[in-house]
């Protein structure tokens, strides 16, 4: 296919030398929104910005080029700049600054309008310009690079946005992503003043509608400020392709989640308004037909919060894909959740023959635990601020409440504690103490609670423990433990072996299980909270001495 597409290129460039170069695929979109009114130290002329151009290498998404800053104006008044950096360098570098010397080329035929003024996009404009082949040419000849080899569909072009404005006095000029770095390094100074230019209109002026470069497809509000991080993992970017993009991946989930289990689903509000009582965020979650919302979300100028419903996941394993909308901007819009059975795979039927003579005690696994994790939401109050205006001769004074919305952080935390016991079974006759001979069934035990300064809302209790066994590698095969009540203190048991003669809650050891230590490993999972999931991985031993063929004898009959 992508030889069908290059020489369709071709064909197309031997007769049509002035029209868009067709075969070149824009994967950009854009959106913004109202600047406000500048000041004398801090604005911005609409229509002063530029691109920054750098060539890909598709194969690998390597940068084969310098980047290269296009402007339709001179820019001899800029100050301070970042040097020829681009987007996917920042990934590995940090913020340099260059006083004077900047450089821009002006192509031959002017740029539409990249950044808007008004919250009219332009990105027909703008892909229709980068598409054509004069300013295809254009980019080649300032690259240095062969114009037929560009469009032959081994690369790529990286477009980056670049603002030229006036902050504190001094000219800039830096790309969405420089504006989010820089304003990190000044304290958040940059977006306290220009705010609908660096950290609306310029990052989303140019945005995915596929991934690619690693960076994600843009899916959240094209209208309302953004902060630094999203800026830097999101916006800013567009490529053009000469080639077919890549195939999308194997579906792939973003959570995993048991059958039947009481779950929390969070993602990350962010706002550049202030949300009040008067004016909350919320989250909507559609999940299998059904819609779960968090409402009354109060976020300060600028800030965020996590966002989550509490929901059951479907009796039978799968996956569930989840859609999330807001009035904010949201870190996930789509969550795909794959939903497993753990109860599927207990250790086979043992038998008196069975023989694993080059077996040796495997290391019990090592698993980090997270026994908590912290979370919290905004609260939000309006402040009264009281204040005296004098009346004139025909006219009362009258007091004014001039107050403003004040926030408060609350904090909350959860922690997961719990143990486990292995006993032998009471069907073991010889057993005594926690040592027993191999072959006979062991019980195990598991208590787990979750204390949590949160709601209930927020949290669940620990719902799943799954036993894993030395003599499969604590890999093969595992038990799915039975819950014997719920709430948040919950106490779990085998559930009844269908291979024991007593319908005993047991595992059975392998008869041929060498004598020394037999560590049961079990995983105590599912309790849920905004801030993930805890889990605490337990281990107990038991003592294997001799087997139960010492206990039984057969003999003819007197």
């Amino acid at each position: 296919m992508k030889r069908l597409i290059c020489a369709l290129l071709l064909v197309a460039m031997l007769f049509s030398l002035s029209v868009p170069a067709f075969a070149a695929d824009p994967n950009i979109d854009g959106g913004g929104g109202g600047m406000g009114q500048g000041t004398g130290q801090n604005s911005w002329t609409p229509g002063r910005d530029g691109v920054r151009i750098t060539i890909i290498r598709d194969s690998d998404n390597t940068p084969v080029s310098t980047p290269i800053d296009f402007a339709n104006g001179a820019n001899g008044d800029i100050v301070i700049h970042f040097g020829s950096v681009n987007k996917i360098a920042y990934r590995s570098s940090g913020l340099t600054p260059h006083n004077g010397n900047y450089y821009s080329i002006k192509p031959t035929n002017d740029m539409p309008r990249i950044v808007s003024s008004n919250g009219s996009s332009n990105i027909t404009a703008i892909r229709n310009y980068f598409c054509r082949e004069g300013t295809i040419r254009d980019i080649a000849n300032a690259a240095g690079f062969d114009y037929d080899t560009l469009i032959g569909g081994e690369y790529k072009i990286l477009l980056e946005p670049i603002g030229y404005f006036k902050y504190n006095s001094v000219m800039f000029a830096m790309t969405a992503t420089e504006a989010a770095l820089y304003n990190k390094q000044v304290g958040n100074g940059l977006r306290s003043k220009m705010v609908s230019l660096s950290h609306k209109n310029l990052p989303l002026s140019m945005f995915l509608e596929t991934p690619d470069l690693g960076f994600p497809a843009w899916g959240g509000s094209t209208t309302q400020a953004q902060n630094d991080e999203t800026i830097i993992a999101n916006l800013g970017l567009g490529i053009i392709r000469f080639s077919e993009p890549d195939p999308e991946p194997p579906r792939e989930s973003n959570v995993i989640y048991r059958c039947d289990t009481e779950v929390v689903t969070a993602v990350t509000l962010s706002t550049g308004s202030q949300k009040t009582p008067d004016n909350p965020a919320y989250a909507r979650f559609s999940i299998n037909g059904s819609t779960y919302s968090h409402n009354s979300i109060y976020i300060p100028d600028g800030g965020s919060q996590l966002a989550w419903v509490k929901w059951r996941t479907p009796k039978e394993p799968g996956y569930v894909t989840i859609t999330v909308s807001s009035n904010c901007s949201v870190s996930s819009s789509e969550i795909v959740a794959q939903i497993v059975d753990l109860d599927k795979n207990p250790p086979p039927d043992p038998q008196a023959n069975d023989r694993n003579d080059g077996f040796s005690i495997p290391s019990k696994p090592s698993k980090p635990n997270v026994t908590s994790l912290t979370w919290g939401e905004w609260d939000c109050w309006w402040h009264e601020y009281w204040v005296w205006h004098s009346g004139s001769e025909d006219e009362d004074g009258w007091w004014e409440d001039e107050g403003w919305w004040a926030y408060a952080w609350l904090s909350y935390s959860a922690n997961l504690t719990a143990e486990m016991q292995t006993k032998p079974d009471a069907k073991s006759p010889t057993a005594s103490g926690k040592t027993m001979k191999s072959g006979y069934g062991l019980n195990a035990n598991v208590s787990a609670q979750v204390r949590s300064s949160a709601p209930s809302s927020h949290i669940t209790g620990a719902q799943t423990v799954v036993a894993y066994f030395p003599e499969f590698n604590y890999t093969t095969y595992w038990r799915l433990l039975k819950r014997l009540n719920t709430g948040y203190y919950i106490t779990f048991e085998f559930q009844k072996n269908k291979y024991s003669t007593y319908g005993r809650p047991c595992h059975f050891s392998p008869v041929w299980f060498p004598d020394g230590r037999y560590t049961t490993y079990a995983e105590c999972i599912d309790a849920w909270t905004p801030a993930g999931m805890l889990q605490i991985n337990l281990t107990d031993n038991l003592t294997i001495r001799d087997s139960l063929f010492s206990d039984w004898h057969i003999r003819p009959i007197k």
